[in-house]
């Protein structure tokens, strides 16, 4: 995906990284240097030195969650003599990227085993409060930030304390069905904005816009629900169109020390579900991320790193690409932000201790690592982003409810029939895993409510298991609980809605008539086999797979030794019927040899 701003590179090379990249200013004959690469059209990281005092780094009073943002730089995946992996670097190639500084403890993996058992295998050596391990690479998408913002009436210009500048977009993603117009433009005047884009020639290229007042409000009102999933999924449902239209909403379900909410700078571990699309009849299902992070000034939230998980072998159409991210990019990148198309849920454990939270992050970035190289396979019924999310808790020992799949005897008479009427043997395996798939890990909405209903009783001692040991230390860190709702951003787009928790609420969704159905179709990103490591193991076989063999011996063998069978059976009662008229007949007394 190329980007709007002056980004011409020489092929095979390196772009340079100047200091406003690394988060220095650096000396005056530094700035001219760099000034001169601008001048030379290789603009990625080097930052023009008139610039506005009010563009600022991404690197600069920044965090990336849980790590200071001044403990990485900036670059793109063209990066050479990285020790990240090439296979990670292939997918942002043309993206800005952070990287952790040299000397840091990067995440690594283990060759030859499952990727739950790399994560076990791990979690046995790596106690929670061992030190936190840096992300393979953070997607910040922009160099640049402006801060505490302010838009113009026509959207044409952006200003704050520091000056103003004119304000361009990012263009629109051609595959991408509808974007930004005037009614965003009347949303984001009515409140400071902080975007995250580029500074070329006077103006501000934003590729991101995110709403300073979507924030955790200390002021948020408390709200008792039950600590069950049915709990919140009432709260997620309450207000019509899943709260798509409804002003942002914070407030408070649990908290350790009533009105106390000292919560500046608390770390954070999150869970967030994005809600079904308006104009996509794939996308009922919502999406799912685990967050962690620091709360920010005045309660800020932008800055949290969110684990996004998606398919790497097809291109958005949207332009998301699986990393890890600031959340105001994940909610409010203009192509790709969730909160541009649905709503988003979060339910935000603050914590007195980092320990929890960075034990996930750890785990989430070996998992990343283990992605990246493919030995973890992105399958929409079986790994998709909640089953990748709940899999790791579970083996960090976070024992996630199982609610068990849709119906087995369901998705094995699923087979035939949709072989038959759909003539495809593929679709026909796909159905019978979707049906036979555990729905914690199947579906985002009920991920977020077991994962959800497990924080609010262990907040309130109300578990009816005995907690593991990484439970209880969760339990005892919990400070509150704090529900967010966030709207979905007015645009050209339809409105979205909550996500459906189960396969028969989808199929109520969609439209029963085919040629009505919205279906996005999106070209291949095929992996480089270059770049495919030797040492993976071979994916698991699907479920589906084993059952349409299973049907297909049936077909072949058993249904005609069934048929036989019967043959036989029928046949056999037949002979003995006839036998038995016989007999009848040879036994009866003939009406003329009766006595008179």
């Amino acid at each position: 995906m190329a980007l709007p701003w002056n980004l011409q590179r020489s092929r095979g090379r390196t772009p340079p990284i100047n200091m406003h990249a690394t988060g220095r200013r650096g000396t005056a004959g530094e700035r001219r240097k760099n000034g001169a690469r601008c001048r030379h059209g290789v603009a990625l990281a080097c930052i023009s030195v008139d610039r506005p005092a009010f563009y600022e780094s991404a690197l600069v009073d920044a965090k990336f969650g849980l790590y200071q943002a001044a403990d990485f730089v900036i670059s793109t995946g063209r990066v050479s003599n990285s020790p990240v992996l090439e296979s990670a670097l292939w997918y942002f190639r043309d993206e800005t990227i952070a990287l952790p500084r040299a000397g840091l403890p990067i995440a690594d993996f283990t060759r030859g085993v499952s990727v739950e058992e790399d994560v076990v295998r791990w979690s046995r050596s790596h106690p929670p409060e061992a030190p936190l391990e840096y992300p393979p690479l953070v997607w910040v998408a922009a160099p640049e930030i402006v801060r505490s913002a302010r838009m113009s009436a026509d959207g044409s210009r952006i200003s704050s304390d520091a000056g103003s500048c004119v304000l361009s977009l990012m263009p629109k993603i051609a595959l991408n069905r509808s974007y930004y117009n005037d009614a965003s433009t009347g949303f984001l005047t009515q409140r400071t904005l902080t975007l995250r884009g580029q500074s070329s020639e006077g103006r501000f290229i934003a590729r991101t816009i995110w709403p300073d007042d979507f924030r955790l409000d200390r002021a948020a009102p408390e709200r008792r629900i039950d600590a069950t999933a049915l709990g919140l999924r009432s709260l997620v449902r309450e207000v019509p169109g899943g709260g798509a239209q409804n002003p942002f909403a914070a407030m408070t379900l649990w908290e350790r020390d009533a009105g106390a909410r000292n919560w500046s700078n608390k770390p954070v571990l999150g869970v967030v579900l994005n809600g079904a699309q308006g104009d996509d009849d794939e996308a009922h299902g919502g999406h799912f991320a685990l967050i962690t992070g620091r709360v920010g000034k005045d309660g800020a939230i932008g800055d949290w790193l969110t684990n996004n998980f998606y398919t790497l072998d097809s291109f958005s159409e949207k332009g998301i690409i699986a990393a890890m991210l600031p959340l105001d990019n994940y909610l409010g990148d203009l192509n790709s932000g969730q909160s541009w198309y649905r709503p988003s849920y979060l339910l935000v454990a603050v914590l007195r201790n980092e320990r929890i939270a960075a034990y996930i992050q750890g785990a989430l970035a070996r998992v990343y690592n283990q992605f990246y190289r493919h030995q973890l396979v992105y399958r929409h019924a079986t790994m998709n982003c909640a089953s990748i999310s709940v899999d790791v808790l579970r083996a960090l020992k976070w024992n996630v409810r199982v609610r068990g799949p849709t119906g087995r005897l369901l998705a094995a008479a699923s087979v035939p029939y949709v072989a038959l009427r759909e003539r495809s043997a593929e679709k026909a395996v796909q159905m019978y895993d979707y049906l036979s798939e555990d729905r914690t890990r199947l579906f985002p909405a009920v991920a977020f409510e077991e994962i959800g209903a497990d924080l609010l009783s262990f907040a309130t001692a109300a578990s009816e298991r005995a907690l593991t040991p990484f439970e209880t230390l969760l339990a005892a860190d919990l400070e509150a609980l704090v529900f967010l709702r966030v709207p979905q951003l007015p645009s050209s787009r339809a409105w979205g809605d909550c996500p459906v928790v189960s396969t028969a609420e989808y199929h109520r969704r969609i439209p029963t008539d085919r040629s009505q159905q919205q279906i996005i179709p999106v070209p291949a990103r095929p992996f480089p086999e270059g770049l495919r490591p030797p040492d993976l193991l071979p994916p698991p076989r699907p479920r589906g797979e084993i059952a349409l063999a299973i049907w297909a011996f049936l077909s072949i063998v058993g249904i005609p030794w069934l048929l036989w069978r019967w043959w036989r059976a029928h046949r056999g009662r037949r002979n003995v019927s006839m036998a038995q008229a016989e007999e009848a007949r040879a036994t009866a007394i003939p009406r003329s040899a009766d006595p008179k």
